[in-house]
């Protein structure tokens, strides 16, 4: 067991870089480790946090249970939608699901224009992903409908853009089943980001994984937490500007790293505390805020530019 400072109430509380729950098959995750039970999984939140798709070696206080409590809340709603691998919770960062035959896309939406594809798109370029895009957009801007932008999934090197024919072609899925996933994607999509808009929360892009079980497709991996997808607070969001000093998710610490001179290759820096505590408030916060009903400027946070003026 380790103990860290919770920069939240400066007292020390545990935090769990790896489990130990001793059943099962173990496979470690970047941040998760999942027990295979045969025909379930347990899955343990733990308090790793990784980006660029490298681990970090500073772990976060309160993040495993955080992202636990965030992917329940969701599960447990949005089954009406679409049905998900949700059995049981466990523990405080441990959940039993039902285990399934992962469909090796990952499923990106977006309706603002922000992360890779702004980049793509202040470079010149205005077909993505087989999307054409009008002139004169600016960075942050609503689409004027969400979009679908899928990956292969690779447990090796990484994911490439994927369409339909291509899809089919390699043998991932057939057309009917390509179709019914791009609709749920879609439904799963409008159904968060209007539980979310409730809360004064945007959702400008996440992402979505599924898989069978049996003869039935359901939603696997986690829904929209501080590390699946963006969430920016309304009441601070402006088209063409930056969005990480309101945001509720991992582009703040991707953004810190980058003033650390870290975007994925090298050795990753032990994060100052100030940006542990700011971490910290984001994953905690993103429950309060969208299970709970707290508002943003309860949670006090703070921008890149104040933890490193």
């Amino acid at each position: 067991m380790e103990l860290a400072e919770d920069p939240l109430t400066n007292k020390k509380v545990e935090v769990v870089r790896y489990s130990n729950l001793g059943v099962g098959v173990l496979r470690r995750g970047k941040i998760r480790d999942i027990y295979d039970l045969g025909e379930e999984l347990l899955i343990y939140h733990t308090d790793r946090v990784s980006a660029f798709d490298v681990v970090l070696p500073t772990l976060i206080p309160r993040k495993g249970e955080s992202l636990q409590k965030l992917s329940v809340y969701w599960m447990e709603r949005s089954r009406r939608v679409f049905p998900n691998h949700l059995i049981s919770v466990e523990d405080s960062r441990t959940i039993r699901v039902r285990k399934a035959r992962r469909v090796d896309i990952e499923w990106v939406v977006r309706k603002y224009l922000y992360g890779s594809l702004w980049r793509a798109y202040s470079k010149g370029e205005r077909k993505l992903y087989g999307i054409k895009f009008p002139e004169g957009l600016s960075m942050a801007e609503e689409l004027p409908a969400p979009v679908i932008t899928p990956t292969t999934k690779a447990d090796v090197g990484h994911d490439e853009e994927i369409a339909r024919k291509l899809a089919v072609e390699r043998g991932i899925v057939d057309k009917s089943t390509w179709d019914e996933l791009e609709e749920a994607t879609l439904k799963l999509y409008e159904f968060y980001e209007a539980e979310a808009r409730q809360r004064g929360i945007i959702i400008p892009d996440f992402k979505i994984e599924f898989g069978w079980h049996g003869k039935e497709l359901i939603q696997i991996d986690e829904p929209p937490t501080h590390d699946s997808a963006r969430m920016w607070a309304r009441r601070y969001y402006r088209p063409g500007e930056v969005q990480e000093k309101h945001c509720l998710d991992k582009e703040f610490l991707r953004e810190c790293l980058r003033r650390l001179d870290f975007a994925g290759e090298g050795e990753p820096p032990i994060l100052p505390r100030g940006v542990v505590g700011e971490v910290v408030k984001r994953c905690v916060g993103a429950y309060r805020v969208l299970a709970e009903g707290a508002s943003v400027e309860e949670l006090r946070l703070a921008g890149v530019d104040d933890i490193f003026r």
